[in-house]
């Protein structure tokens, strides 16, 4: 049907081009959805620039010269990073790393889920629900207290001289057991290490308790039923049904491991010697202590890379996880 248009007092009439048709509904408003989505991302997408991106552009940038904060960096190409692969202290770091991980994630998931496994299926079942939650609120204070704080209070409880630990050894006739826990390198790491157990095993004690509120009763009745054991039932149910928590506390305490500072500043400052030194601490010293700003930038861009390609990792294989259950 042709659109017409009656001419001013002549009688004459012309055809008019079609009114184009609008958008669908639909596209509106998924259009509109989009608009609304962006709006409500912004902030966050330009805090997320300022505070992540640029500084991490930054720092990759003044990796590639020889820096002491002040003037002009000098451009210098590849040398930092030559000088990291022959830095002995360098790669003691990531050695101590190695067992920070230990510490901050295998042990604290490991015991993580047997307490949480514990509180759920016995204190909270005999004991009584607030019991329980009031002893995961316990687990979990450690989590909340200042680095600060924590990181005093064990500086005085393993204080060689006047420290709680040695006093209670000392009452009970075990003096030889009593050694300067932050003080001799062959302790160093192995305190730092205890007390980085005892501040991470609540967050996967919650982690996992929420998880195992969603695993059918039915399972464990059916279970029962067949005979199986507590340890059964958790090992082949419990634990299959929370690998999503489970991927999830290993990523984020491994990452937390990687990037571990406030602890190690507060109790040894990397010392005796090198003995608890971490590449965030060794960064740190070479920006601020020996204004070597290039080479601590190559030492914070390595850690960078390492954190994201173990979070990649991770991530394809829990991916993979789920893609198997699926099938």
């Amino acid at each position: 049907m042709t659109a017409t248009a009656v001419g001013g007092g002549t009688g004459d009439t012309r055809a008019l081009p079609p009114t184009p048709p609008g958008p669908p509904a639909p596209t509106r408003r998924r259009s509109a959805r989009r608009r609304g989505y962006l709006v409500f991302l912004l902030p966050g997408i330009l805090l997320s620039v300022g505070v992540i991106v640029v500084p991490l552009v930054m720092t990759v940038g003044v990796s590639f010269t020889r820096w002491t904060g002040i003037g002009r960096p000098q451009w210098i190409g590849l040398r930092n990073y030559s000088r990291l692969v022959r830095d002995e202290n360098f790669w003691a770091s990531f050695e101590h790393i190695a067992l920070l991980i230990l510490a901050m994630a295998v042990l604290p998931t490991l015991i993580g889920l047997v307490l949480a496994a514990v509180l759920f299926d016995y204190v909270a079942k005999v004991v009584g629900p607030r019991t329980a939650s009031l002893l995961r609120a316990g687990l979990y204070l450690p989590q909340v207290l200042p680095v600060a704080v924590s990181g005093i209070v064990w500086g005085w409880i393993l204080h060689p001289s006047y420290g709680a630990l040695n006093s209670i050894l000392d009452r009970l006739h075990l003096r030889a057991l009593a050694v300067n826990w932050l003080g001799d390198p062959k302790y160093a790491l192995y305190s730092v290490m205890a007390i980085m157990v005892w501040v991470q095993v609540g967050y996967p004690v919650v982690m996992f308790m929420s998880g195992l509120s969603r695993v059918d009763p039915e399972l464990y009745e059916a279970a029962d039923l067949d005979g199986a054991s507590w340890w059964q039932r958790f090992s082949r149910i419990a634990v299959h049904l929370i690998r999503p928590e489970i991927y999830v506390v290993l990523v984020t305490t491994t990452i937390a491991g990687l990037k571990i500072f406030g602890q190690i500043f507060v109790l040894t400052r990397g010392g005796p010697g090198n003995a608890t030194l971490v590449p965030s601490y060794f960064a740190y010293k070479n920006y601020f202590e020996k204004a070597a700003v290039g080479y601590g930038s190559a030492i914070s861009t390595v850690l960078t890379l390492i954190i994201v390609l173990l979070t990649v990792v991770f991530l394809r294989i829990q991916a993979r996880g789920q893609r198997m259950d699926g099938s």
